[in-house]
């Protein structure tokens, strides 16, 4: 009876861990996972359309996107910098995926919180983080969530590069593929 109550309590133990081999198995090969490291040269189009003001580098800045997708939560972070590499500052964004429309390569995210620099309260910001600030703001004050969009306009995965375009910020970033699993 012994012997026969060892087999028993083997074979349960044994159908327990191959069950949750195969849910963990499932898990990971349907998990959607995308990390992106993206970069852009902004340019203050008023400031070098006025031939008074002088083309310094007052009126450009660098922006540093970095995005991370996991299953059906997405962080978006702007960061922003001067031309001599200070920081001036950044808008971060969480929320969660709404939909992947794969035959455009579209991700939709409702973002649901959103945290911006306090450095000099847009005094500032770089004219393209005070458009974001305000576009991004609207939808806040009606419903909470805001919806934004990222789309892969271009992908080469033997390089692990992408061209991005992210709305409403109606930016084209050249984005480094760190990871991506879709």
């Amino acid at each position: 009876m012994a012997k026969w109550l060892k087999w028993t309590i083997n074979i349960v133990i044994l159908s327990a861990l191959i069950a949750a081999c195969g849910v963990i198995y499932k898990q990971s090969a349907t998990s959607r996972t995308m990390m992106l490291s993206c970069s852009s040269e902004l340019f203050d189009r008023h400031s070098s359309a006025n031939p008074s003001i002088s083309a310094s580098s007052d009126n450009k800045f660098y922006l540093l996107v970095d995005v991370l997708i996991a299953a059906d939560k997405a962080q978006i972070n702007y960061r922003y910098f001067n031309f001599d590499g200070t920081s001036a500052g950044h808008i971060s964004m969480r929320g969660k995926v709404d939909s992947i429309e794969a035959n455009s390569m579209t991700y939709r995210v409702a973002v649901e919180t959103k945290t911006e620099s306090e450095m000099e309260k847009q005094k500032n910001w770089p004219e393209h983080m005070k458009y974001l600030s305000n576009i991004s703001s609207l939808p806040f004050r009606d419903s909470g969530v805001n919806n934004f969009s990222i789309e892969v306009l271009d992908m080469d995965d033997t390089k692990d590069y992408a061209v991005v375009l992210f709305q409403p910020s109606n930016t084209i970033c050249g984005c480094r593929i760190v990871n991506s699993r879709i």
